[in-house]
């Protein structure tokens, strides 16, 4: 994939020094709060090797998030076709993130959020732009928001492959292409 530059971001592909960092927001027990499960290295890296292989295929994907003026990678913020029928048809483009802990709380999400928005609906062409997370992961829809994505309660659902009770109820935002463009369009 061509990198993805913001005001302080690099969004790109995933490279071998990155692996270590991946390991660890991967299995963290503060960034993966509202995720039933930790990965081992061995698991951690064979999703890494994965995501990397689909971003070469795609040019897009989950990508590394790396701060323009350090080169320090810091997790990732991108865009992934769902799979998750029946609550969203197959090949939905989702919209997600995960960063180390020290970086949170620094707007790098919204930042690296919003150059994707603008890849999904300039140049995919994309009409919608979704988002799903557990029902009380205040920092994930807090994002969303930010993002003017909007929740669509009829619309959240019981995730599938999610065994823990109390992780397993989701709430679903989206974004049209029609109203990013107006949330533009008034900010200039």
């Amino acid at each position: 994939m061509q990198p993805i530059r913001t005001n302080r971001l690099i969004l790109r592909n995933w490279e071998e020094r990155d692996r270590e960092l991946f390991h660890r927001i991967n299995s963290d027990d503060q960034v993966m709060e509202f995720f039933g499960i930790r990965r081992s290295r061995a698991e951690s890296d064979a999703l890494f090797d994965k995501l990397r292989g689909n971003i070469d295929r795609d040019g897009f994907g989950f990508t590394a998030v790396e701060i323009a003026e350090t080169g320090q990678c810091i997790g990732f913020v991108g865009i992934n076709p769902t799979d998750l029928e029946p609550f969203m048809p197959k090949g939905t483009i989702e919209i997600g993130w995960r960063l180390a802990p020290e970086f949170w709380g620094k707007g790098y999400v919204t930042e690296a959020a919003e150059a994707w928005l603008e890849f999904c609906f300039d140049r995919l062409g994309l009409d919608e732009v979704v988002s799903f997370a557990v029902w009380n992961n205040d920092r994930s829809t807090s994002v969303m928001k930010r993002l003017s994505m909007s929740n669509d309660p009829a619309r959240d659902f019981d995730h599938p492959r999610v065994a823990d009770a109390h992780l397993k109820r989701h709430v679903y935002y989206r974004l049209s292409r029609d109203d990013w463009r107006s949330r533009k369009k008034a900010a200039n």
